[in-house]
């Protein structure tokens, strides 16, 4: 069974298209965590009324009770998944769910950690700030020419992890979306097996983003310089 891990923020404008989405791509048995703040989140009333709507996606409403912000739901997700396997979404319809089947098979062929990635062969970034996405395209980049990381796109949240391998990683990450990079990283220097699959990124376009560039950079930047100079973990 794969687990689905979804952190929201009042996405009551997509979390049903997202469940389409989940519902007409992945034909894996799947149970999807919706994981939520607080109790006044949009998104809640809108999963509870389309539930049973959904019945193939098993979805289970889990509050965040490791502290507020998309870091403690994605841990607090990613600590309490059942399946074998663990995809991690974004309710922005921002990620290609038509190469979740294909994740599952490089995973199903022994690999730890599969990443959706924007930057290699194939890979598109449709929309998002020019900045941002220069950023993240170097740090990819220059992270795998100078630790031969085997992934273009190591700052990419849409991944798919080995849950056996997620209870022997101590995640420290305290800021937001850099927990991704921090579990690549250290699985990585653990000597997992780490590969990719070209992923097409499309910005959001109803809601808003809570990506927070300039607070996090430092954050990034500490799993970067973790990467190439620390030799283990």
């Amino acid at each position: 069974m794969i687990s689905i891990v979804v952190p929201v923020y009042n996405e009551d404008k997509n979390i049903l298209r997202l469940f389409t989405q989940i519902q007409d791509n992945i034909l894996q048995d799947k149970e999807t965590l919706v994981i939520y703040d607080f109790d006044g989140d949009s998104t809640i009333p809108v999963v509870k009324a389309n539930t049973e709507n959904f019945k193939s996606l098993c979805i289970k409403l889990v509050k965040n009770n490791y502290g507020s912000g998309v870091v403690n739901a994605l841990k607090k997700g990613l600590d309490t998944v059942s399946g074998d396997y663990v995809l991690v979404l974004m309710a922005d319809l921002s990620d290609d769910l038509s190469i979740v089947d294909k994740m599952i098979k490089k995973m199903d062929e022994g690999y730890d950690i599969v990443c959706g990635s924007r930057y290699m062969k194939g890979g598109v970034q449709l929309g998002g700030g020019i900045f941002k996405k220069s950023l993240s395209y170097l740090a990819g980049k220059s992270l795998k020419f100078l630790s031969r990381i085997p992934t273009n796109d190591v700052t990419n949240n849409f991944k798919m992890y080995r849950r056996s391998i997620l209870k022997e990683i101590h995640i420290e990450s305290t800021g937001g979306f850099e927990i991704a990079m921090e579990i690549t990283v250290k699985a990585f220097k653990k000597g997992y097996r780490i590969t990719e699959i070209p992923s097409i990124w499309t910005d959001r376009t109803s809601g808003q983003s809570n990506f927070k560039i300039w607070k996090w950079i430092p954050h990034y930047l500490k799993w970067y310089y973790y990467c190439i100079f620390k030799f283990s973990s």
